[in-house]
C-alpha cells in the first residue's frame, strides 16, 4: 500500500502498511467519508507528525491521546492548533508551564511546527477522529500501528526522551526502553488535571538538560 508519508518513516514502517490491520484502518475511514462523515485532521495532515519530524531527527516524543475534534483545530500534531484558531484548554495550560518552567511568554498562536521541526515529535495515539466525537476512531487500528511507532523508536534509537502526560501516555511505558531512553512524567495538562503535577514538572528544561548531556542541541522551545 502506497502511503504518502515521508520517506525515513515510509522505509521504517513499510511492512505495518500491508498488514490486515491497517488495511482495515484505511477501509474504515473510506467507509466514513462515503457515509458523509466528517473526519479531522484533512487527509493531507493525517500523518503530519511524521512529516515534520522525520525519523533521523527524533530527539523527543511528546505524545497525546486523540485529534481535537472541533473544525478547524486539529493538524496531526498532538496539542497543536493552526494558526489563528483558539488555543484549547489543555495548550493553555502547557504555556503556562513554559513560562513558569523557563520564563518563555505565552505565544499569540497554537501552532507547535517549530517544536516539531526541531525533532519533538508531536504523536497522538489515534490519528484521526470524527467531527464533534472525541476518542470515536480510538478502536479501528491507529493504537496498534503507533504502538508499533513506539517501539521503532525505542527499538532503533537512543537517549531520546519520552513526555508522557497523564494516565494514556504512562500506559505507554512499557513500550520504551529505559536502559536508553529517558521517561519524563507527569499530570495531564487538562484543566482538570494541570494542578495534580503538570504545573512544575519543568519538563522543558529537564528535557533540553538531558538533550545538551548528550551533546545534542536543545530544543529552542520559544515559538
Amino acid at each position: 500500500m502506497d502511503v504518502h508519508i515521508e520517506e525515513s518513516w515510509k522505509e521504517i514502517l513499510k511492512e505495518e502498511f500491508d498488514k490486515i490491520y491497517f488495511q482495515q484502518i484505511v477501509t474504515f475511514l473510506k467507509a466514513e467519508k462515503s457515509a458523509g462523515k466528517i473526519i479531522y485532521p484533512p487527509g493531507p495532515l493525517i500523518f503530519n507528525a511524521f512529516n515534520k519530524t522525520p525519523f533521523p531527527k527524533i530527539k523527543v516524543v511528546l505524545l497525546g491521546q486523540d485529534p481535537y475534534h472541533n473544525k478547524g483545530q486539529a493538524m496531526g500534531l498532538s496539542f497543536s492548533v493552526p494558526d489563528s484558531v483558539a488555543k484549547p484548554p489543555s495548550l493553555i495550560n502547557i504555556f503556562k508551564e513554559l513560562e513558569n518552567d523557563l520564563g518563555i511568554a505565552a505565544p499569540v498562536n497554537g501552532n507547535l511546527e517549530k517544536w516539531a521541526m526541531q525533532g519533538v515529535m508531536l504523536l497522538n495515539a489515534s490519528l484521526t477522529v470524527r467531527q464533534n466525537e472525541p476518542a470515536s476512531h480510538s478502536k479501528i487500528g491507529w493504537l496498534q500501528f503507533t504502538d508499533i511507532v513506539i517501539s521503532k523508536i525505542s527499538q532503533q534509537k537512543t537517549g531520546i526522551i519520552f513526555l508522557l502526560w497523564g494516565k494514556f501516555a504512562q500506559d505507554k511505558q512499557f513500550l520504551i526502553d529505559e536502559t536508553k531512553h529517558y521517561v519524563l512524567k507527569a499530570a495531564h495538562p487538562s484543566p482538570f488535571s494541570a494542578d495534580k503535577g503538570f504545573f512544575g514538572c519543568s519538563h522543558f528544561s529537564k528535557a533540553n538538560e538531558l538533550l545538551t548531556a548528550q551533546n545534542k542541541e536543545a530544543i529552542d522551545w520559544k515559538l
